[in-house]
């Protein structure tokens, strides 16, 4: 027997040739680059106190303080035996390895093969991503992708106090035995026990779930649970089937207990160019009131939310979206969210849904859109037919020269065709006003600085609009074409002013805009019953007079309604940036014109010659800490005629944010006013509450109003809210629900969550 002993301060050896890989053969191949740390794939790298070698038995022992690094792994222990004959590792005591996705595995004893990769632990454990802990009595690993637990655990809760001391996790999986299969990219129980705070809460003899490591993996989601005055008890339980690398379908049923089950649905795909997103839902059943009363004849209802987008070339890009129900209280009454969002560059309002198609083409100095749109009405006055269909719309932006007479130059062309099948607010069987408009506009700029400061930017603006009016006065077929040019030159004017104070930097800016305009002709598209002519305005019923459309050369959203004459607008913006990140911002401003004008409403703050006062101011005064509140004040008695104001908190124990809107509507209309809510406060780092609250302040009553209890830790978060709706939405009225959300880290969404 031979036995070689190496002591020492530390010891590192190469272990190669017959212990690790077959002699090479005579005309070898060039030797594999080394890894990150140093080592070629066949190469061992051992580092421990003494290391000694028995060339009789075969067997290499490495004992005090041992590293072995083979393939990217790292193998801890304090004590290490190779064995020539079977390749097999054995370590005793502190067992750890760590693998190339920084993962780890822990045992009082393991046996490896030479890759360090197949072998059986006893005492083991692993923190494998996203926190995932895993403990078992004994544990085999069969390959790469499977492990096998015995006695097993597994929680992605913390297990150690602050202070070092274990601690109860918040909810784990006990189970005879747990596999986990990273190929398939399942985790899967056998007699398995959940426990909350180490409770037995459920005993399930088979049990799965994807494996936290995958990115997306075929199984049931959490549920969603309600309780509510229309639907009774409500479960719903989503299903997501993953297709393919790129394509997922989940299926939700959700079952009540006073109505007929409804199916939700949700199919998503993702191209080499572009993606596509469906939702839809379908159920037969009779119809029911807020109180959940059914009556009429059973019948289907559906529901889809379809959107797509591609990429055809670098440049051009197209997409659609498809929104559409058989009911229009069809979301309310199933608790549908997430229904009026932006699915293109056309957004509808609230409780309208949008269908489109569009094509867009950007370069670096144009821009080109064309598209089509239809809307469907959920309101309970709204009637669809007296809707437009819209197409083409046609959008372009073209700047041919970066140089003209020192300025820049910009053309813009569109186009817009308006089809109605009924005349909103008038007698059945007037047909709808049809309009088709075509627009060509050059528009120069061109921006100097003076030494001092002064910065004048001047421009000019030549505008050509061509109108056809079908169905006009209201009468089918007749027509009329109308066309007319707007030509505008002026200048904006400002000067700011700098000073540097102890620990801020003060910001004044006076600016004026000087604008002259002539050509503003309006388009007639008929007469009221007493003679006065109709005007038309189908893009330019809004008009928001702010701090953001005080120097805007129209101030009017479209194309329709246009404002001419000599106007001039003044303001002074002041900003204070503080060097601790603290900031605030006040804007004040009115604009002037030379002469009355009819075209804005009396609403508007611009229908006088001296508009209303324009105040908006913004600031952080601390950190997590913002507001804002913009008015506008009559020009006469300072009333306040419009108002926004919100603020947001975001501090240790909690969040929170404030909305507040007045608007008046207009004369015999009264006001709109609604004040917004919501937030959290924790009483300590668990437990806590939440509320949210909407409020109609001209009718003196609740729109909505939740209460919430939440618990939250380092792996769950549950959210128990009672929600109080007193709208009345067609035959829904007011209604109550209890709503449970519970977050499991690493299983699926929250429960009860929209």
């Amino acid at each position: 027997m031979k036995r070689l002993g190496i002591k020492g301060w530390g010891v590192a050896a190469w272990l190669m040739g017959a212990a690790l890989s077959t002699p090479a053969p005579v005309l070898a191949a060039a030797p594999p680059s080394p890894a990150a740390d140093g080592l070629t794939p066949d190469q061992l790298y051992i580092e421990a106190d003494t290391v000694s070698r028995d060339d009789e038995k075969g067997l290499t022992i490495a004992r005090g303080g041992v590293q072995a690094r083979y393939q990217g792994r790292t193998l801890t222990a304090d004590e290490v035996t190779f064995e020539a004959a079977t390749r097999v590792i054995r370590a005793k005591g502190n067992v750890r390895i760590i693998n190339p996705d920084r993962t780890a595995q822990f045992a009082d004893e393991l046996v490896l093969d030479q890759s360090l990769s197949v072998g059986a632990a006893a005492g083991f454990s692993a923190r494998s991503e996203g926190q995932v802990k895993m403990a078992a009595a004994s544990a085999v690993r069969r390959s790469e992708t499977l492990n096998e637990l015995n006695r097993a655990i597994y929680t992605p809760c913390e297990i150690c106090a602050k202070n070092g001391d274990s601690k109860e996790p918040s909810w784990s999986i006990q189970a005879e035995r747990i596999i986990q299969d990273r190929e398939r990219q399942v985790v899967t129980y056998r007699n398995a026990v959940i426990r909350v705070r180490g409770a037995p809460v459920l005993w399930l003899p088979v049990f799965w779930h994807a494996d936290p490591q995958a990115e997306r993996r075929s199984g049931f989601l959490t549920p969603n649970i309600q309780t509510s005055g229309r639907r009774g008890l409500s479960y719903e339980q989503p299903y997501v089937f993953v297709l393919n690398p790129s394509a997922d379908l989940t299926l939700s049923p959700q079952i009540n207990s006073r109505v007929a089950p409804f199916l939700n649905g949700h199919y998503r795909q993702r191209f080499r160019n572009g993606a596509i997103d469906v939702r839809g839902g379908f159920t037969h059943d009779r119809d029911f009131d807020g109180d959940g009363n059914a009556f009429g004849d059973p019948t289907s209802r559906s529901y889809i939310l379809a959107s797509g987008a591609f990429a055809l070339t670098p440049e051009w890009r197209w997409g659609f979206s498809a929104e559409r129900t058989s009911d229009k209280l069809l979301f309310e009454k199933y608790d549908i969210g997430a229904v009026y969002e932006a699915r293109g560059p056309f957004v509808p309002d609230d409780r309208r849904l949008i269908s489109q198609v569009y094509a867009t083409r950007q370069t670096a100095r144009s821009w080109f859109s064309a598209g089509a749109f239809s809307i469907q009405g959920l309101r309970p006055e709204d009637d669809d037919r007296t809707f437009p269909q819209v197409g083409p719309f046609i959008e372009s932006r073209f700047e041919p020269m970066a140089d003209l007479v020192g300025g820049r130059l910009r053309v813009r062309a569109s186009a817009v065709a308006l089809t109605r099948d009924a005349a909103p607010g008038s007698p059945a069987g007037t047909p709808g006003l049809d309009s088709r408009r075509v627009t060509f506009e050059s528009d120069w700029r061109r921006t100097s600085t003076s030494l001092g400061g002064l910065r004048l930017s001047a421009f000019g603006n030549l505008r050509m609009d061509g109108y056809n009016i079908g169905d006009a006065d209201g009468i089918a077929g007749r027509s009329a074409s109308q066309g007319r040019t707007l030509a505008s030159a002026g200048a904006d004017i400002s000067f700011p002013l700098a000073r540097r104070t102890s620990g801020a930097l003060l910001v004044i800016e006076p600016t004026a805009q000087l604008v002259a305009s002539a050509g503003a002709a309006l388009i007639r598209v008929g007469r009221t019953p007493s003679g006065a002519p109709i005007y038309l305005n189908e893009d330019s019923a809004t008009v928001v007079f702010d701090e953001t459309s005080l120097f805007r050369l129209n101030r009017f959203p479209g194309h329709d309604l246009t404002e001419d004459g000599l106007r001039l607008s003044l303001a002074a913006r002041t900003s204070v940036l503080w060097d601790d990140g603290r900031r605030a911002n006040l804007v004040l401003g009115r604009s002037f014109r030379s002469n009355e004008t009819g075209v804005f409403s009396t609403t508007s703050g611009l229908s006088r010659k001296a508009s209303d006062w324009i105040v908006a101011v913004e600031a952080e005064p601390a950190k997590g800490v913002s507001f804002f509140a913009r008015s506008r004040l009559d020009g006469e008695d300072l009333s306040v005629r419009r108002a926004e104001a919100g603020a947001n908190i975001s501090v240790r124990r909690g969040s929170g944010y404030f909305r507040y809107f007045k608007e008046e509507t207009g004369p015999g209309s009264g006001r709109r006013e609604n004040a917004d809510l919501g937030g959290e406060v924790f009483f300590n780092d668990t437990w806590g509450v939440s509320f949210y609250g909407n409020r109609d302040l001209s009718a003196s009553a609740w729109v909505m109003r939740d209460i919430g209890l939440v618990y939250r830790d380092d792996c769950t978060r549950l959210d128990i809210i009672y929600r109080q709706e007193d709208l009345q939405v067609g035959r829904l009225g007011s209604s109550t629900s209890v709503n449970i959300r519970l977050t499991l880290a690493t299983l699926g969404g929250p429960l009860g969550a929209r």
